[in-house]
């Protein structure tokens, strides 16, 4: 694995790195930027969208041929953590969840037809989408597999929706959905992946759910399917494939949460060293206390560790690999390291970093979401203890193995 960055994927992060620094950072010390549910308002994001636009710094997660600028996924790392420094950053730059796994999943899968009507308004930020998997009670959570939401057959060619879906980022701002069913009872060919459009009837918004920290723009709401007909020409890949589809889609998403989370994390690590090194107490600036130093080095090799991670599940995803293992393992240790960070930057602020003075406590809050999205730490546990299982010496061998 090449740790340097490919001249390209370095001009862009350098790209980011300034218009993050410059036009985005200083938007969050104003109330006023922010909207009712602590994201940048959609005024001043319009304004920095265009701009990124213009700079061609958008989409960059996307080939070309739709609008984006084709990096690897080696260079999204860099790019992506540089964009998160920000608390704002990823959504200017069209590359926040759930849009982000969204946009990379229909430019992989779904028809020239498909992609003209759906993705093409969300490409352009015209729209945002969602993904509706995760279910309530008994139903679908981090094992697809467990899907109660159904969808029957009406006639020749069309499908009638029935169920609930919860905790759907996005989906109080969404006109574009990606929808997970049941068509049948068949372990891995049970569920099929549909599309629709916000304005079609038959399914309604029960509620905002409420949560601890700062949301996405849409939220994460609580649907209800009572009727919606989609018709076969809207089903992803083919009846039968949606678990195919969710494995498609949420591997390279999880690894971009990773990669995001570590620029949140860097900005928590820039904003506590900055206080270590100025604030003085006891005749000493805070950061020639040992006891302060042993606190900094530890979220520092922690963050740095997630980041080698992720570049390696990066790389292997450009060679072709899916990177199960990788990605569990990235993912583990990204949710972790971001939430590390967040609360070594909030302890050594001290109150101030418990108010809303500094983004750290709007980090601290969401950084603790991170050990639940896209699978709970456990989940991914799992996952890599039974690879460890099955590889045994194998699970540490050097190099790329497919």
């Amino acid at each position: 694995m090449e740790l340097n960055l490919d001249p390209r994927s370095e001009s862009f992060r350098q790209r980011i790195r300034a218009f993050v620094e410059a036009r985005i950072i200083p938007l969050e010390a104003d109330r006023a930027n922010y909207d009712a549910h602590e994201n940048i308002a959609p005024a001043v994001l319009a304004r920095l969208r265009a701009e990124a636009k213009a700079e061609g710094l958008w989409c960059l997660q996307l080939p070309p041929e739709h609008g984006g600028q084709g990096l690897p996924f080696t260079g999204m790392v860099a790019c992506y953590e540089e964009m998160n420094r920000s608390i704002f950053g990823p959504v200017v730059f069209n590359s926040a969840a759930p849009d982000d796994g969204n946009m990379m999943v229909m430019a992989k899968l779904a028809t020239p037809a498909q992609q003209e009507w759906w993705l093409k308004p969300v490409i352009a930020g015209e729209c945002q989408s969602a993904f509706a998997m995760t279910e309530p009670g008994e139903g679908a959570g981090s094992d697809p597999g467990m899907t109660l939401t159904a969808a029957e057959r009406v006639g020749n060619d069309r499908w009638r929706i029935t169920g609930r879906k919860w905790f759907i980022t996005g989906a109080g701002e969404a006109k574009r959905f990606i929808l997970m069913a049941r068509t049948s009872d068949d372990a891995r060919r049970g569920l099929t992946a549909f599309l629709f459009d916000a304005s079609q009837p038959g399914w309604r918004i029960e509620r905002r759910i409420p949560i601890m920290g700062p949301e996405e723009h849409g939220g994460h709401c609580e649907l209800v399917f009572d009727g919606l007909e989609i018709p076969d020409e809207n089903v992803l890949m083919g009846v039968g494939d949606g678990l195919k589809v969710t494995q498609i889609r949420l591997g390279p998403a999880r690894l971009t949460h990773c990669m995001r989370w570590g620029g949140l994390a860097r900005r928590c690590l820039e904003i506590a060293l900055e206080r270590a090194e100025t604030r003085r107490a006891f005749g000493q600036t805070l950061v020639e206390k040992e006891s302060v130093q042993m606190l900094l080095a530890g979220a520092a090799m922690q963050l740095d560790t997630a980041r080698m991670l992720t570049m390696r599940a990066a790389w292997l995803l450009d060679q072709g690999s899916y990177a199960r293992k990788e990605i569990s393992l990235a993912k583990v240790a990204a949710a972790n390291a971001l939430h590390g960070c967040a609360d070594v930057a909030l302890q050594l602020l001290g109150a101030k970093g418990y108010s809303k003075d500094t983004v750290v406590e709007w980090i601290y809050r969401y950084a603790r979401q991170a050990r639940l999205v896209d699978g709970a730490d456990e989940v991914h546990r799992m996952v890599v203890a039974n690879f460890l299982r099955k590889e045994r010496d194998g699970f540490f061998a050097w190099g790329h193995h497919g």
